[in-house]
């Protein structure tokens, strides 16, 4: 899954293997001891030749802003909103960072929609038909 997924990424950003390796070498003075990533080096990546390392993992998943989990391939098949809106987590939306308040409000009108879908499924009383006399 790894190498499909970093071809896909590199391909998207329209980058040839050695534009991609120039590019993860800029991050070298945050990593002192690693070397310089070369073409046929992430060539052997993608082709499952070989494995980078987990700095080299992070360098491609801080370059190509997706997360570790993604990029190894993890995917996950239910997410919990309770458990997304209520962590740490940063939300973003349409590239806008979402605020604490702003978070908390889409919350609440997520909660409020579901509650009034549960309250339009439940079954409704009928009322009895009501004559009102009308006088002329």
């Amino acid at each position: 899954m790894f190498p499909e997924r970093l071809r896909a990424l590199r391909q998207g950003k329209g980058l040839s293997l050695p534009e991609l390796a120039t590019a993860l070498n800029q991050s070298l003075a945050d990593y002192p001891r690693e070397r310089a990533n070369t073409g046929p080096q992430i060539g052997s990546w993608e082709r499952g030749v070989n494995t980078p390392s987990y700095i080299e993992m992070m360098k491609l998943a801080d370059y190509f802003n997706v997360s570790l989990d993604f990029l190894a391939g993890r995917q996950y098949t239910e997410i919990e909103l309770d458990d997304l809106f209520t962590s740490n987590a940063q939300l973003n939306f349409n590239g806008h960072q979402l605020s604490a308040n702003e978070k908390t409000a889409i919350y609440g009108m997520i909660k409020g929609f579901l509650h009034g879908k549960v309250e339009q499924q439940a079954p409704q009383t009928q009322m009895d038909e009501l004559t009102l006399p009308l006088d002329d």
